[in-house]
């Protein structure tokens, strides 16, 4: 007899970030003294008759309405039969950017590796346990954390100390662009100049720059100083093949892209198209492990690297399993506060800035399933109230 999922639930629930605001505009996280910013996740469980639960902790508002439109198909069903139910849940979303697949999705590969007792770098087959990580800053400030170029060389060199490989700067966002822009250029060359001979350099201006000349400006900066990528430079959301076609024929620094665009088909047109150089890929965004990994497996047969987004345990678990891939993201990192990691976990997991190694290394866990223990007691206390029980 095969396994059946007999309930489904996600639940609604807040933290708070130390020292941490947001910019101008309200989007970009910074350092902000004697602030705090409240945050939402979901955690989601896919209780089965075995006993045995899939666990997941993420997500956002989007992606659990979506989880509402699509829970009951999967009651009475076998949690094994993953690509099932990702091919027929990916079809019911085909209006919507399927962002409710990946928590699910990474549930039900913690309950298969709970049920196989392996962790889930195994049933994708293993490559590496020990992960090479690269620090990926908040957003330049202005209240005295990462606010000048000198600022953000200096915090390179921290990183550099601490054995990460790699350091990317997201740069400031506001409403001067010409000063910004001078800014961040001089940024680059400051963090070039400290630390370009030891590390690998990327840049994210995270959508900020308005116009393409601004975008090849500060790509030729980047040139300058070798950096290994330029990710997500300008206004168009990080959408269009053709704008980011013709900037890469201006630049020699690979263009990293497809963040913002959701699931494998997107990915293969931007890389058909020649769009993008490096590709990414998120567990959580791009339908979960498994569709990450299919993006994965298709970049590799096209002779590309994919860069999985942020940090968090499904992610080391497809690094793991993953050849063609260079760095796992340590983000968001800052010298005067701490990571966007929620307090979610029993044990010894984390995503911090001193999480890394002395060679700036993290390892893969090795217990079954995504191979963390969630604080469900903490998840509850600080529940808002809004759970879904599908059975």
């Amino acid at each position: 007899m095969s396994p059946e999922i007999t309930r489904i639930e996600s639940r609604e629930f807040t933290y708070q970030l130390s020292d941490v605001g947001t910019d101008h505009n309200g989007f970009n996280l910074v350092y902000a003294p004697g602030e705090t910013t409240t945050r939402k996740l979901f955690g989601v469980q896919v209780f089965t008759d075995t006993g045995i639960t899939g666990e997941y902790v993420g997500g956002n508002s989007p992606g659990a309405a979506q989880i509402n439109m699509f829970a009951d198909y999967l009651l009475g069903k076998d949690p094994l039969a993953r690509e099932k139910h990702w091919s027929e849940i990916k079809r019911a979303l085909r209006k919507y950017d399927r962002m409710g697949i990946g928590p699910i999705d990474i549930a039900l590969w913690d309950f298969a590796g709970k049920y196989y007792d392996a962790p889930i770098h195994e049933l994708l087959g293993t490559y590496r346990t020990r992960l090479p990580a690269y620090a990926s800053t908040y957003h330049g400030d202005d209240a005295g954390g990462l606010d000048s170029p000198a600022a953000f060389a200096e915090f390179a060199e921290t990183c550099r100390d601490l054995g990460y490989g790699g350091f990317k700067i997201h740069g400031w966002g506001g409403d001067d662009s010409a000063r910004d822009l001078d800014r961040e250029i001089e940024a680059v060359h400051a963090v070039g100049e400290a630390v370009g001979d030891e590390m690998d350099l990327m840049h994210d201006p995270a959508c900020e720059l308005e116009t393409f000349a601004d975008a090849l400006t500060l790509g030729r900066a980047l040139d300058e100083e070798d950096f290994l990528w330029y990710e997500d430079p300008y206004r168009d959301a990080g959408t269009s093949q053709h704008a980011h076609r013709k900037l890469g024929q201006h630049l020699d620094t690979p263009l990293l892209q497809t963040e913002h665009v959701r699931g494998l088909e997107m990915t293969s047109d931007f890389i058909a198209n020649e769009a993008t150089d490096f590709v990414r890929a998120d567990p959580e965004y791009d339908a979960g492990i498994t569709g990450a990994m299919k993006i994965a497996r298709m970049a590799e047969g096209f002779g590309l690297d994919v860069e999985y987004h942020a940090p968090g345990p499904a992610q080391r678990h497809c690094i793991a399993a993953t050849r063609n891939t260079n760095y796992y993201e340590m983000a968001l990192v800052h010298p005067d506060c701490g990571n966007t990691t929620p307090p979610i976990y029993d044990g010894d997991y984390d995503d911090q800035l001193e999480s890394v190694d002395e060679d700036g290394m993290l390892h893969v866990p090795d217990g079954p399933g995504l191979g963390v223990e969630y604080d469900w007691d903490y998840i509850e206390a600080n529940q808002t109230g809004s759970i879904h029980v599908y059975e």
